[in-house]
C-alpha cells in the first residue's frame, strides 16, 4: 500500500493562500492501483489541515469499506461539497482518479499522430443506439468495454500506451457497470462514494467522446469533410427519409372515388354498350363508339389533372419540411469554435452546445459531458414518455432526441442520430404506418374555407341531382304517358340526359381551384420571406383584424449596438456613428479608471451566455450567434480593448476550457428568466467566498442596488438613484433598451437558493437573495434602429383596417419612443398640448405594463386562484395599443382576450367608445395574428388565430407552434402575408363567379331541352368539356392572379358571411339571364333565322346537328368571355385591368380558345358536332354573342349600382363590413 499526505495551510492572516492544493503533492503507484479503494481521513484537530487520501492496491481487500466524508462533516460551505475542505477533497478526488484524463490524453495525442480521418471507428451505430434505448450506466460500460477491446492497431513502438488505454477503460467499466440501484444502495448524498461515482461517469462520459469517437468536449470534431462525411457512413445521417409517397396509380384510384365520376364512367360505358349493340339490321357502326369512348376520355383526363395535382402536393410538402429543417439549426463545437449548423448536419461525436433559453430542442441522442454546470440541466421528457416531471441529468446519463431542455445550460455528445435515435426511430415507424396524419396539409380541409366551399358544393350538388331526377321525371311521364314511347328504347337516353344536367351542375373543380390558390399563394409567399406551413394559414391571414407584433428584430433591424453608458456618476453617450462607444469612452477626458473598465467588462464577458458568440476582423464585427443584446455587450467589450472569450476562460468557475474546466462546477449559474426579467452568475473569488455578477432590465437591478461602485464602494443614495433613472428615462426616450450591470461580493457559505423576505421578482414571486443588496456598477442603453420599411407596412395595415399592437418586454419609454416612430402610435393618442412623446403623457389605458395589465384583468376566486376577467378585459383592449414589460402569459392572456371578446354585443359601450374616443368596435370577434420568438410564446403562437415565429431568432419550438414562419423576422412580411390571404380568398371568389354562372346557365339550359325535346342541347360530351374548362383551366388561371395593392386599402375578409357575395351574386345571375336568353333565342329561333334545320329533329336520325353545334360553341366562348369579367368581384369598369401581369391567365384564355376551334371543326362525332363544323358567319356570330357578355358586364354594374342606392360606397374607407370588429381611430 501506497499513503499519501497532502497539507492544506488555512493562514488567518493571508486568505489568498487559504486553499492550495496541486495534483503533484499526491504520490501514487499508477501500476498497482485499484481505483474502487479510496480511503479518505480528515484531521480537522489540527493546523494547518491534514488530509490523508489513502490508496490502496490492487491485491488488497476489494470488499474494504470506505470510509465516508459527507456535508454535515465539513464546517466551511461551497458549491460541490459544502465546504472549504470539500472543494480540496474533490479537487484530491480529481487527481486520484485521473486514470480518464491520462488516458485521454494519452489516446489523443495517439490519434492524432496514427489515424486518418476514415480510420475505422471501435463501435458501430448499433452499439450506440443500444446505449441511447438502454439509457442506463452499465449500457455506457458495455459500449466502453467493447470498445477498449476494439481499439485500432497503434505506431511501432506505442503498444505498451494501448495496453494501458485498455487497462484504464476496464478499471472505469469495472467502477461504473454496476446497476445504479446497487451503486446507490447505502450512499449518502453528498458523500465521498456518490461523488466518486459521479467523477467515474463523467469520465466515462468523456472517454467515450475523447477515445471512441475521436472528439474533444472544449474542441468538438475537425470540420473536415472527410471526416463528417465518413462519421455519417458509420453512423448514419440525422436526416429522417421523406415520408413514402403515395404512388400515382393509387392517386388515380382515390381521384376516381368522385361520384360524379363514377357515374361518368357508368354513363361511357353504357353508351358504348347501347351504341355497339343496338344497331339495327343492316347498319354499321363505323364511329358510333366515339361518343362513349369520348366520355371515357375526358374522365381519364379530369383523373389525370387530380391526381397530377394530388402528387405535385407531395412534392410540396417535402420542399416545406426541407424549408422548415433548414431553419431548424443548433449550436455545435467544432475546430474548437462554436458555429451553427442544421439539425440534418449534426453527425455523431458532434459536440452540441445546449442553453435553455436558446436551444431547447435536442436533435439526436446525447451524453451529457462534464464538468457539470452550477444549476444543473433538467429535461422535458413528457413528449417521450408521458412524464410531466422535469428529470435532472448529470454528466454521462443519455439525453434523448426530441426532449427538451427547460432550465440550464450544458455540452453533450451526440451519440445516435437519424433513425438510430429513440426519436427517429418513432418518426420512421410512423412514417411507414398507414394512419400517419402529419404531413401537414391534411389540416387543410377543416379550414373555414374549406368548411364553406365544400357547404356550397354540396348545396350544389343536391341541387343538380334534384334538378337531374326532374329531368328524368318530367322525360319519362312525358315520353311514356303522354307521347307513347317505348320505355326500352328511351329509357337510356333519359339517363343520359339526367346525367347530363348531373354533369354540369356539380362544380367538381372548386376543391382543385382551392387547392391550386392555396398552393400557388403559398410558392409565391415563400419568395416574399413567408413560409407558410399550413395552406389554410394564407387564407386565416385575409380575415386578421389584429397583429400583435414584438419589437426586437420585427420592428426593429435587430442589430443591437451599445450607444451609451452611465458609470462613475457620468453619461458616455455616442453620436458619432463611425465610432464605437468603446473608443468614444477611451478618448473622453472623463475616462472612467481601468479598474471600473475591468469590472465591467469581467461582468460582461462572465455573465453572458456560451452560446452568443462574436467574431471580429480588426474592430469589425462580421459574425455573430445567440442573444443580440449580449452580443451588443461583447462587441462594446471588444472596443474596450477586451476580448471576453479569452477573459471568460481565464476565471476558475467560468471557463470551458483547458485545466479551469475542471472548476466549473464552483460557478453557480442562474439564468434569465421572463417571472425575473435578469440573468446571474457567481464565481468562487480567490480569497473565498463569491462574486456574483448580474444584469437584467433596467428599473428591476437597480431596484435592487443598495451601493455604487465609484472607483471604491459606496452607498446608493435615493438623489443617486433618481439620477441614474433619469438618464434611464433619457435613453429610453431615444428609443434604446436599457440594461443595469451589477455585482455583489458573497461570503462562504452562501445560500444561493435562499428566498428575499422583501424583494418581488418582476411576475410577483419571491426574488432570490443573492440577487439583492447589490452594487451599481453601470447602465448600458443599446441602441436597435427602426426598420425602413416598418412605418410604410403599418400605414399599410392601418389602411387595411388592420389594428397594430406592440408587444414588448421593454420599458414604458422605450417602447412609446418605437411605437411612435413607426406609426403604432399616433399624437392623437397623446394627452392635448403634451409636446414629449413619453409613456407619461399618454391617454389612459393607450400603454400598460405587464404588471398592470395583469392585476386588471384577472381576479382572485374564492379558492385563492386566478381566474380571467373578460369583462374587465373588454373595458381596456379598445385603447392599448402598446403592451410594454410584458411577459409571455401577457401575450397568451391578450391573444385569448381579444378572440373572445363579445363587447360588440353591448350597444350603449360601443356608442360610448365611438361618441367620445371615436372608436368604432365591430359586431364580430377579432381575428389576430402574433409574432413570437421563445419557446415560452408557444402557447399564444398556439392560441393566436394565425401564428407568426421568427426564423431567425426563433426557437424550435416557437416555429412548430407557428402557422407561418417569417424567415427574415420582418413585420413588413407579415403585411405580405395579409395581402397573400385576401388574394387567396378573392381568386376562389373569382373562379365560384365564374363557375356557378356557368353551372346556372348550363342546368336550366339542360332542363328546358330535355322538357322541350327530350334531349338537352348540350349533349354530355359537350358538357364535359365545358366541366373541363372549369375545373382545370379556368381554375388554374384564376388561381394565379397574383395580388394588388389595392386587396389593402379593402377590410379584412369577414369570415362569418357566405363566400358568395351580393355583388357576385348581381355579376353571376345577370350573366346566366344574359347567356340564356341568347342559348334560348339560339334554341328556338335560330333555324328560323340563320336558316339550319332544328336541331332535334337532326339528332332523331341519329345526326350531329349543326344548329346544336352553333349553340355549344355560342355557350363556351359566351364562358370565355365572361372569365375576364369573373376577374372583377366589385364591379370595376376596366375588366382588362392588370390582366398582362398574369401571362399564365393569358396563356391559358388563348389554349383554351385554340382547343375549342379544333374541337368544333374537327371533333365530329367524338364531340358531337356536325360533320366539318361551322361555318364563317355562325363563328361570326358565336365570337359577337361571346363578346356581348363584357359589355353586358357594365350594363349590370350600373344597374346594381342604382338599385344599391346612397351608402354602399359611400362609407368611411376605414370602416369595416358589420360582421367584422376592430378598435381603430381615422388615420389621419
Amino acid at each position: 500500500m501506497v499513503k499519501t499526505f497532502m497539507e492544506v495551510t488555512s493562514e488567518s492572516d493571508d486568505k489568498s493562500s487559504s486553499e492550495k492544493m496541486t495534483a503533484d503533492s499526491i504520490s501514487v503507484d499508477e501500476n498497482n492501483v485499484d481505483e474502487n479503494n479510496v480511503d479518505v481521513a480528515v484531521d480537522e484537530k489540527t493546523s494547518p489541515q491534514k488530509i490523508s487520501l489513502e490508496i490502496t492496491s490492487g491485491d488488497a481487500d476489494a470488499n474494504a469499506s470506505t470510509p465516508e466524508i459527507s456535508a454535515d462533516s465539513v464546517t466551511s460551505q461551497s458549491p460541490r461539497m459544502g465546504g472549504a475542505l470539500a472543494a480540496v477533497l474533490d479537487s484530491s478526488l480529481r487527481s486520484i482518479q485521473s486514470a480518464s484524463s491520462v488516458l485521454s490524453n494519452m489516446v489523443n495525442a495517439f490519434v492524432q499522430v496514427t489515424m486518418s480521418p476514415k480510420t475505422p471507428f471501435p463501435v458501430t451505430a448499433k452499439d450506440l443506439s443500444d446505449l441511447s434505448n438502454d439509457r442506463t450506466h452499465q449500457a455506457l460500460a458495455r459500449v466502453l468495454e467493447k470498445a477498449a477491446a476494439n481499439l485500432p492497431p497503434c505506431a511501432p513502438g506505442e503498444e505498451e500506451e494501448l495496453k494501458s488505454a485498455r487497462v484504464k477503460i476496464e478499471a472505469l467499466v469495472k467502477r461504473i457497470g454496476t446497476s445504479e440501484e446497487d451503486a446507490g444502495h447505502g450512499m449518502k448524498s453528498g458523500s465521498m462514494q456518490e461523488l466518486q461515482r459521479g467523477h467515474d461517469l463523467e469520465s466515462a462520459a468523456n472517454a467515450l467522446a475523447t477515445v471512441i469517437l475521436r472528439s474533444r468536449p472544449e474542441d468538438g470534431i475537425t470540420n473536415d469533410a472527410v471526416d463528417i462525411e465518413f462519421r455519417r457512413e458509420t453512423f448514419g445521417t440525422n436526416a429522417i427519409a421523406d415520408k413514402k409517397l403515395d404512388s400515382f396509380l393509387k392517386l388515380c384510384w382515390d381521384a376516381v372515388q368522385d361520384f360524379v365520376l363514377i357515374m361518368l364512367i357508368v354513363l361511357g360505358i353504357i353508351g358504348l354498350v347501347v351504341e355497339t349493340t343496338t344497331l339495327k339490321e343492316g347498319d354499321k357502326c363505323g364511329a358510333c363508339w366515339l361518343e362513349g369512348f369520348a366520355i371515357l376520355l375526358s374522365v381519364l383526363i379530369v383523373v389525370l389533372v387530380t391526381a397530377s395535382i394530388d402528387y405535385a402536393k407531395q412534392f410540396a410538402f417535402i420542399r416545406l419540411t426541407r424549408s422548415l429543417h433548414e431553419t431548424n439549426t443548433k449550436a455545435v463545437v467544432r475546430n474548437g469554435h462554436q458555429m451553427s449548423v442544421t439539425d440534418d448536419d449534426i453527425v455523431v461525436g458532434d459536440i452540441l452546445s445546449v442553453n435553455a433559453h436558446n436551444l431547447a430542442s435536442i436533435p439526436a441522442d446525447c451524453i451529457l459531458l462534464g464538468p457539470p454546470i452550477s444549476g444543473g440541466l433538467k429535461m422535458d421528457e413528457s413528449s417521450l414518455t408521458g412524464e410531466s416531471k422535469l428529470i435532472s441529468k448529470k454528466p454521462g446519463d443519455v439525453v434523448l432526441s426530441g426532449t427538451t431542455a427547460v432550465q440550464g445550460s450544458a455540452k453533450m455528445l451526440v451519440i445516435a442520430v437519424g433513425i438510430n435515435s429513440v426519436a427517429g426511430k418513432i418518426k420512421a415507424r410512423v412514417y411507414d404506418s398507414t394512419d400517419h396524419e402529419g404531413d401537414g396539409l391534411d389540416g387543410d380541409e377543416d379550414s373555414p374555407l374549406f368548411v364553406k366551399l365544400e357547404k356550397i358544393a354540396k348545396q350544389i350538388g343536391i341541387a343538380g341531382t334534384l334538378a337531374a331526377l326532374l329531368s328524368f321525371v318530367v322525360n319519362c311521364i312525358k315520353g311514356f304517358v303522354f307521347d307513347g314511347l317505348s320505355p326500352r328504347q328511351y329509357i337510356i337516353e333519359y339517363i343520359v340526359v339526367a346525367i347530363t344536367v348531373l354533369a354540369v351542375a356539380v362544380p367538381e373543380g372548386l376543391p382543385l381551384a382551392v387547392t391550386l390558390a392555396l398552393a400557388f399563394s403559398s410558392n409565391k409567399m415563400m419568395k416574399e420571406q413567408n413560409l407558410v406551413k399550413h395552406l389554410d394559414a394564407c387564407e386565416t391571414m385575409g380575415c386578421a383584424t389584429t397583429i400583435c407584433t414584438d419589437k426586437t428584430g420585427t420592428l426593429t433591424s435587430n442589430k443591437m449596438t451599445a450607444r451609451s453608458i452611465y458609470t462613475n456618476g457620468t453619461d458616455f453617450s455616442c453620436n458619432d456613428p463611425s465610432m464605437s462607444l468603446g473608443d468614444f469612452i477611451k478618448s473622453s477626458p472623463d475616462r472612467p479608471k481601468d479598474s471600473i473598465l475591468t469590472l465591467i467588462t469581467t461582468l460582461i464577458a462572465v455573465d453572458t451566455m456560451d452560446e452568443t458568440t462574436v467574431e471580429f476582423e480588426g474592430n469589425k464585427l462580421t459574425a455573430s450567434t445567440g442573444n443580440p443584446t449580449e452580443v451588443a455587450l461583447l462587441a462594446f467589450a471588444h472596443s474596450l480593448g477586451e476580448n471576453c472569450q479569452d477573459l471568460r476562460d481565464s476565471i476558475r468557475g467560468r471557463s470551458l476550457k483547458g485545466a479551469l474546466s475542471e472548476f466549473l462546477v464552483e460557478g453557480k449559474q442562474i439564468e434569465f428568466s421572463s417571472a425575473r426579467k435578469m440573468m446571474s452568475w457567481a464565481i468562487p473569488k480567490v480569497e473565498g467566498g463569491y462574486r456574483i455578477y448580474c444584469k437584467g432590465a433596467s428599473e428591476v437591478v437597480l431596484a435592487r442596488c443598495t451601493d455604487q461602485l465609484t472607483g471604491s464602494t459606496s452607498a446608493l443614495d435615493d438623489e443617486t438613484r433618481q439620477r441614474i433613472l433619469g438618464v434611464s428615462e433619457a435613453y429610453n426616450r431615444r428609443g434604446m433598451r436599457t440594461l443595469v450591470l451589477a455585482y455583489r461580493d458573497l461570503p462562504d457559505g452562501t445560500d444561493f437558493d435562499a428566498k428575499s423576505a422583501n424583494i418581488l421578482n418582476a411576475d410577483g414571486t419571491e426574488a432570490l437573495e443573492v440577487e439583492t443588496n447589490l452594487t451599481f456598477a453601470a447602465l448600458v442603453g443599446i441602441e436597435d434602429p427602426l426598420r425602413p420599411e416598418v412605418q410604410g407596412a403599418i400605414k399599410q395595415c392601418y389602411e387595411a383596417g388592420i389594428d397594430v399592437r406592440l408587444v414588448t418586454g421593454d420599458s414604458p419609454n422605450t417602447a412609446v419612443s418605437i411605437a411612435y416612430q413607426a406609426g403604432i402610435l399616433k399624437d392623437f393618442h397623446f394627452t392635448y398640448g403634451s409636446e414629449e412623446k413619453i409613456a407619461a403623457n399618454l391617454k389612459p389605458n393607450v400603454l400598460m405594463e405587464g404588471k398592470v395589465f395583469r392585476r386588471k384583468v384577472y381576479q382572485i376566486d374564492d379558492d385563492g386562484e386566478k381566474e380571467f376577467d373578460q369583462t374587465a378585459f373588454d373595458k381596456i383592449w379598445p385603447h392599448l395599443r402598446v403592451l410594454a414589460r410584458s411577459s409571455p402569459d401577457d401575450k397568451l392572456t391578450l391573444a385569448h382576450g381579444l378572440n373572445q371578446s363579445t363587447l360588440y354585443t353591448d350597444k350603449r359601450a360601443c356608442q360610448a367608445l365611438k361618441n367620445v374616443d371615436q372608436i368604432t368596435v365591430f359586431p364580430d370577434r377579432q381575428v389576430v395574428a402574433m409574432t413570437g420568438d421563445g419557446t415560452n410564446d408557444a402557447p399564444a403562437l398556439k392560441r393566436a388565430d394565425i401564428g407568426f415565429a421568427m426564423g431567425i431568432a426563433g426557437t424550435q419550438i416557437a416555429k412548430d407552434a407557428a402557422d407561418i414562419i417569417l424567415l427574415d423576422d420582418n413585420f413588413a412580411s407579415i403585411v405580405t402575408a395579409a395581402k397573400w390571404g385576401r388574394n387567396v380568398y378573392a381568386s376562389i371568389q373569382k373562379f365560384l363567379q365564374f363557375q356557378l354562372t356557368v353551372n346556372i346557365a348550363a342546368v336550366v339550359t339542360a332542363l328546358v331541352g330535355s322538357f322541350a325535346y327530350a334531349k338537352s342541347p348540350l349533349a354530355a360530351i359537350q358538357m364535359l368539356w365545358v366541366n373541363l374548362i372549369m375545373d382545370s383551366l379556368a381554375s388554374l388561371a384564376l388561381a394565379s392572379e397574383p395580388p394588388t395593392d389595392e386587396l389593402l386599402r379593402r377590410n379584412p375578409v369577414n369570415r362569418s358571411k357566405s363566400i358568395v357575395t351580393v355583388r357576385m351574386w348581381a355579376n353571376m345571375l345577370g350573366q346566366a339571364l344574359y347567356q340564356l336568353v341568347i342559348i334560348m333565342f339560339l334554341l328556338f329561333g335560330g333555324p328560323n333565322i340563320f336558316g339550319f334545320e332544328p336541331g332535334h329533329i337532326v339528332e332523331r336520325e341519329g345526326l350531329n346537328s349543326e344548329h346544336y353545334t352553333f349553340i355549344f360553341n355560342t355557350f363556351v366562348w359566351m364562358q370565355l368571355f365572361n372569365e375576364v369579367n369573373a376577374r372583377s368581384l366589385n364591379g370595376e369598369i376596366n375588366v382588362f385591368k392588370g390582366m398582362l401581369r398574369n401571362p399564365l391567365f393569358c396563356g391559358i384564355l388563348v389554349i383554351t380558345a385554340i382547343l375549342q376551334v379544333i374541337m368544333v371543326q374537327f371533333g365530329g362525332k367524338a364531340l358531337h358536332v356536325a360533320d366539318g363544323g361551322l361555318n364563317g358567319e355562325l363563328w361570326g356570330w358565336s365570337l359577337l354573342f361571346g363578346i356581348g357578355s363584357l359589355p353586358m358586364q357594365q350594363i349590370i354594374n350600373i344597374f346594381y349600382g342604382q338599385c344599391a342606392g346612397f351608402g354602399v360606397d359611400g362609407r368611411h374607407p376605414l370602416r369595416l363590413k358589420s360582421s367584422r370588429r376592430l378598435s381603430m381611430r381615422t388615420v389621419q
